[in-house]
């Protein structure tokens, strides 16, 4: 499947007193998987809520799968939030949780039915969670935890897939099944935008990176933006100042960086 699944176009998202992305212009298309690498507070999860519909755009154009996102049936987007974000206290098993993925594709008329189980299972063995199934979601590690919001997001059968950091603070098995399950389902044909921290496993998981602080500052290959410096440059400055930002202008040495627009 070819063709561009997500299109953005000087795209700005602003608070009441804070722009968090401004003029961003990027495309992914169908079975392509985009990491998007910044700081906390560079832009990251707000470009992935408006992409997912749960805010508007200030300014430019986003159109997903030839529509603006909130136009789109429900089911259509998944979003994987960071696992920081969710409540665990709810009394939900693991199966409950990823079972409330199928409320979005069941009309009102309509009750949980067999094909809808039968959904539910393949999401929870694709992420390796069938054994934990009626386990209890607060008594699960947070790389499980994780998991079970993947299955969830999956159990959507959605045609965009958005995760927002899936790896922080998860086990390295989690890593490891979340970067397999990324490439097989780009592979299948699924667009992801995935954002992140780890710079270090960008060649294996994306076919592309996007670098984002409030503006896009490079957009190409893992490769590609390696050898731009804005990677580089993200890094030093995260080693530098930490991850947790607010509002902060582009450092001196973006400026340097050309932005690298990948081919296709």
């Amino acid at each position: 499947m070819s063709g561009e699944a997500v299109v953005a176009r000087e795209l700005t998202v602003a608070y009441e007193d804070f722009t968090a992305v401004v003029d961003a212009t990027f495309s992914v298309r169908n079975g392509e998987a985009l990491g998007i690498v910044g700081p906390n507070g560079s832009g990251k999860s707000t470009l992935l809520k408006t992409i997912a519909g749960l805010l508007k755009p200030s300014n430019g154009e986003l159109v997903v799968l030839g529509e603006a996102p909130r136009r789109l049936a429900a089911g259509t987007i998944a979003y994987v939030p960071q696992v920081e974000a969710v409540d665990w206290s709810f009394p939900a098993t693991v199966w409950d949780v990823v079972a409330m993925g199928r409320f979005a594709r069941l009309r009102f008329w309509q009750h949980f039915g067999e094909r809808d189980g039968d959904v539910v299972r393949n999401a929870l063995a694709l992420v390796g969670m069938s054994a934990l199934s009626d386990r209890h979601i607060a008594h699960l590690s947070g790389g499980q935890q994780q998991r079970a919001f993947v299955a969830r997001a999956l159990a959507q059968e959605p045609k965009v897939l958005l995760l927002d950091e899936p790896t922080t603070g998860v086990d390295a098995a989690t890593e490891d099944a979340l970067g397999e399950i990324v490439r097989r389902l780009a592979a299948d044909g699924m667009p992801i935008l995935m954002a992140t921290h780890d710079l270090d496993r960008v060649e294996q998981w994306f076919d592309r990176l996007l670098v984002l602080d409030r503006r896009v500052l490079a957009l190409g290959t893992p490769r590609e933006v390696v050898e731009s410096g804005a990677y580089a440059a993200i890094r030093e400055h995260t080693h530098t100042h930490g991850h947790l930002r607010h509002d902060h202008e582009p450092h001196l040495a973006h400026s340097a960086h050309p932005e690298i627009m990948g081919s296709g």
